[in-house]
């Protein structure tokens, strides 16, 4: 949500935004920042969040000042209180994250594991000592890490990227360090497996300083420990480095303010609605506040510890799950707590009015000859799954590809073809390439059903002739979907044998029970399955038509929220 002044030459925003946000806002076009950006030697993608300070020198660069207005401030800050610092464990694959926290949980004090909220979301409090306690999210993948570089937050205050000193630095290792730097948080460096025999630890610091990274042992300005997770060699001088870069940190709160945090994750139960677990990084939050994520809005109606003790309050940096939103936001994203309901509302109000004129000058961009174009561009490209047995495979077969600008690579994991990358194959119309991994059964017979082609290599050079080939051969198909119409979420009812249905309007043709359904939110597809049930005034029907309400159960999907468009359709 943001708003803008062009009259002043003046942007306030409410949060950091992408470029695409920044061209509406300036009214200049992308490629002119971009180009912009390059020239100052800074290289930006079109979806990228700026930071405040690139923010700054992108706006500026056209003439404009930016003002990052802060939201929810109860009143001014009086007394500050220090807060404990929240720690995310990154690296590769077997390195030794787990394996690092689960002997910290182990060997420090009042540490015990309930069957709460912490196995379900790999956020752990752990306490050091009566002074100190320590929050650690143990995901290096988690999306909620992901989010923060390009919603502009900052969940957690300091990295670990934990390095096994008996091979090399990963892609993944050489991942974790690019974003920890991108979101400008410190970062400590845990070199494991020095019990093993082939350790080199300083063959690991020469990596690193390859990369412009010295460790303070080498006369730079990143702290390091060897250690060994699996013996708990050197995890206690690890932990007092992690508490003497959080007081560097200086961490502090004020009781006074708002509370102000970030989502970890959310989702939909039988039991609870929506829920979603939180960490503050400011204020306090208290049972019966009301708090604002994006649009969602709701009242705290519980707190949950990861005990499963209810709550009146929650302080900073103490991992809890709420209960009381509208909907499930998506993780990484800011919230803020309010008072009363009407606050929230009239901020939304507000918010929506501001936003208008954004919508509608957007609307006026874009023509039918535009999308005429864009939609003839994609016919001419070839959308691309990639699956293959390792990291250095995807980047080298990426890399063969980069230069042919008829391959749009919409999707790359380590990993055997699946059904689950038949269904995107179908949703994207793309051809599936293997590398070295298997195809299941499954796959294959869903596959063929759905007409995706999946090709399966061993070297790329084979692979890349191949797809030059396949622009030569596939001029003269034509595969595309048959729509049979598309419906609205509007509400959410329980069926005791089917489980979650969601409420709908049929918006525009029919909705056919056998048929195939994309899921989109925000214009954006996120599943592509198939429906479990469809009902009509409590009975199973086969359609149902324009203007008429249904019943939907999608089969292995729970987590739909309302305004969704569910949309039925067949290939042809």
């Amino acid at each position: 949500m943001f708003r803008y002044f062009n009259m002043t030459k003046k942007i306030q925003i409410l949060k950091l935004i992408n470029l695409k946000e920044l061209e509406l806002i300036l009214n200049v076009p992308k490629e002119q920042i971009i180009t912009r950006c390059s020239s100052l030697g800074i290289k930006v993608s079109f979806s990228q969040r700026l930071d405040y300070e690139l923010l700054t020198l992108v706006a500026s660069e056209f003439g404009y000042e930016v003002e990052l207005i802060e939201k929810g401030i109860r009143t001014k800050k009086k007394e500050m209180i220090s807060r404990d610092p929240v720690i995310i464990l990154l690296g590769h694959v077997d390195h030794g994250k787990t394996s690092l926290l689960d002997y910290i949980k182990r060997s420090q004090v009042n540490y015990e594991e309930y069957g709460g909220i912490t196995q379900n979301i790999g956020v752990y409090k752990v306490n050091i000592n009566k002074n100190n306690s320590l929050t650690f999210i143990d995901t290096p993948g988690h999306e909620a890490f992901m989010a923060m570089r390009y919603r502009g937050t900052q969940i957690t205050d300091i990295a670990i990227i934990v390095i096994a000193t008996d091979e090399d630095l990963m892609p993944h290792t050489n991942e974790a360090i690019n974003n920890a730097k991108a979101v400008g948080i410190p970062i400590i460096f845990a070199f494991n497996k020095i019990d093993t025999k082939t350790s080199d630890t300083d063959k690991i610091r020469r990596k690193l300083a390859a990369r412009n990274i010295l460790v303070e042992e080498w006369g730079g300005a990143y702290q390091s420990q060897e250690i060994s997770a699996k013996y708990g060699i050197g995890i206690d001088k690890l932990i007092e480095k992690i508490i003497l870069e959080a007081e560097l940190l200086n961490l502090k709160y004020s009781k006074e303010n708002f509370a102000v945090g970030s989502i970890i994750e959310s989702s939909l139960n039988k039991e609870n609605g929506y829920t979603a677990t939180i960490i503050l990084k400011d204020g306090i939050l208290f049972l019966g506040d009301y708090i604002l994520v994006g649009k969602l809005f709701g009242k705290v109606i519980k707190i949950i510890d990861e005990r499963g003790n209810q709550l009146k309050y929650v302080l900073p940096s103490h991992p809890v799950l709420i209960v009381g939103l509208n909907g499930a936001p998506a993780s990484g994203e800011i919230f803020n707590s309010y008072k009363t309901e009407q606050e929230v509302k009239n901020i939304l109000n507000k918010f929506k009015k501001e936003q208008e004129p954004l919508i509608l000058a957007e609307k006026e961009k874009i023509s039918f000859q535009k999308l005429e174009e864009q939609e003839q561009q994609e016919k001419e490209k070839l959308n691309l799954i990639i699956k293959a047995d390792l990291n250095g495979s995807i980047e080298a077969i990426t890399e063969s590809l980069e230069n042919n600008k008829k391959v749009n690579l919409i999707y790359k994991r380590i990993g055997h073809i699946n059904e689950s990358d038949v269904l995107l194959a179908s949703a994207y119309k793309a051809m599936i390439v293997g590398f070295k991994v298997k195809i299941s059964d499954a796959a294959n017979k869903l596959a063929s059903k759905n007409h995706i082609v999946i090709k399966s290599y061993n070297l790329i050079y084979n692979l890349e002739n191949n797809i030059k080939e396949f622009f030569r051969t596939s001029k003269n198909s034509n595969i595309k979907d048959f729509i049979y119409g598309r419906a609205k979420v509007t509400n959410f009812f329980t069926l005791r044998k089917i489980g979650i249905i969601a409420g709908c309007l049929v918006l525009e043709g029919k909705i056919v029970r056998n048929s195939t359904i994309k899921l989109k939110r925000d214009d954006k597809i996120i599943y592509v399955g198939k429906l479990n049930s469809l009902k009509n005034l409590k009975k199973d029907v086969n359609l149902v038509k324009q203007g008429s309400e249904c019943g939907i159960n999608i089969k292995k999907f729970n987590n739909l929220k309302v305004g969704d468009i569910i949309e039925s359709y067949r290939i042809i």
